[in-house]
């Protein structure tokens, strides 16, 4: 019943808003009563909560795994999260634009909870820029903290107009992300390939 609570909930929350979404709305979606909403939840607000922590344990979980793997370069895991991200907007798009849109309504007990998880997030993407930087596959002039809230921003609002059904599939959309990420937009130079060395692929690039 919990899990049908917040699916049903996901769909209202992303079509109507939290705010326009009442808790009588989402029993009635799942022929419940609110004695059962309230057996599960305290709140609507927790519900809410509920939704975007179960969002970034999910994300944490996927992150995880992708960088506790020895087999792959830092420049790899970069991608891999990268494509991770990108994935996910197909899988979790809607509770991706509820996290982004409707975590204003949280009370600062959930927002702490969730702002702790965030954190580790980014955190465990600025290592890995930190380590690819003391690896050498990463330029040493860097600043990894300001690096890695401009990845954190590159792809996180491609929630809000990627379609992975679209003309870009989410492979390409990678690719794209991941050339910009490592070599910018200008044309290289006469005599420079416009490829990094360190880039998965490369013969001029480390490995673990």
């Amino acid at each position: 019943m919990k899990e049908r609570l917040r699916e049903v909930a996901i769909e209202l929350f992303e079509r109507k808003g939290f705010k326009e979404t009442s808790v009588q709305e989402i029993v009635e979606a799942i022929g419940a009563t609110k004695g059962a909403f309230y057996y599960y939840y305290k709140s609507k607000e927790e519900l809410l909560c509920d939704i975007c922590v179960s969002y970034l344990d999910d994300l944490l979980r996927q992150q995880a795994c992708i960088v506790q793997d020895l087999e792959k370069s830092c420049t790899e895991k970069l991608r891999a999260i990268v494509h991770m991200v990108i994935c996910n907007i197909r899988t979790r798009k809607k509770s991706a634009r509820i996290f982004f849109r409707e975590m204003r309504h949280l009370a600062d007990d959930h927002l702490e909870e969730i702002r702790a998880k965030r954190r580790l997030f980014r955190k465990r993407y600025e290592q890995l820029v930190r380590e690819g930087i003391a690896r050498g596959e990463f330029k040493p002039s860097l600043h990894a903290e300001m690096i890695t809230f401009g990845l954190l921003g590159i792809t996180n609002w491609s929630y809000y107009w990627f379609r992975p059904d679209g003309g870009i599939s989410e492979e390409e959309l990678t690719d794209i992300f991941v050339d910009f990420i490592l070599h910018g937009i200008k044309a290289p130079r006469a005599g420079e390939s416009g490829r990094n060395e360190a880039e998965p692929g490369n013969s001029g690039g480390q490995t673990e």
